[in-house]
């Protein structure tokens, strides 16, 4: 009779410790899955300078704006902080609707705890990739495929960043030296035009830099040179 009584005294006793264990657990569990998205949060910003440079716009913008600063003659003007403050906002102007994307869909519900880390990196390289695919020609995503060796994939699904991402920075870079080679043109023939004219008047002691360079500058701030290959470089993201 007596051990009859006890045990659902020492079950009802029992009780608030199992419940206080599991509140412990729980408030743990938290714990941990804030620290890991702490943890997740600092790697993202270690490696963004890096991302920013493969999987985003920016590195067609700071080839291009350099290749300017090279035509016109003066390797060292603008300064580099300039450039890379230029090619930082307009790689965020032609990256919006791709960043957009990716908070709404990855990044708020994975703060949110509505998604785990495997589905919101799913998500939220969706539409980086989708980005990376209309800007890469299939010859370059080819070549990646073949020099790493992977089996041939039978849709565009099936390529591995490991493919894609290469492939997309040698099409940047390629569409970067074309543009390049278009903003020489017009520098390079008023060098050509300085140095016949020089030559004719027997004038070869002076060098064509002398003459050249401020009527360079003159032409390009005449014709609104920022303006025009800045909006040739947004215009050349599909």
């Amino acid at each position: 009779m007596v051990l009859a009584f006890a045990w659902p005294l020492d079950l009802l006793a029992a009780t608030p410790v199992a419940t206080t264990a599991s509140g412990a657990f729980g408030a743990a569990s938290n714990d941990t899955a804030q620290a890991l998205r702490v943890v997740l949060g600092l790697s993202v910003l270690a490696v963004l300078p890096a991302l920013l440079v493969c999987v985003t716009s920016f590195l067609r913008i700071i080839i291009v704006l350099s290749m300017l600063r090279q035509a016109i003659g003066m390797p060292e003007t603008p300064p580099n902080p300039v450039l890379i403050g230029l090619a930082l906002f307009f790689t965020l102007f032609t990256m919006s609707p791709v960043l957009q994307s990716l908070n709404d869909q990855a990044f708020q519900p994975f703060m949110n705890g509505a998604l785990g880390m495997e589905a919101a990196y799913s998500k939220g390289s969706a539409p980086l990739r989708e980005f990376m695919v209309r800007q890469t020609r299939e010859q370059d995503l080819a070549l990646m495929i073949e020099l790493s060796k992977a089996k041939m994939p039978q849709g565009i699904e099936d390529v591995g960043n490991v493919q894609l991402i290469p492939a997309f920075m040698l099409s940047e870079l390629r569409a970067a030296f074309q543009i390049g080679f278009l903003v020489f043109l017009p520098f390079l023939l008023i060098d050509l035009v300085v140095s016949s004219v020089l030559m004719a008047l027997g004038m070869m002691m002076m060098p064509p830099t002398t003459i050249a360079l401020p009527l360079k500058v003159l032409m390009f701030v005449l014709v609104d040179g920022w303006s025009l290959v800045l909006k040739a470089l947004v215009g050349s993201f599909h």
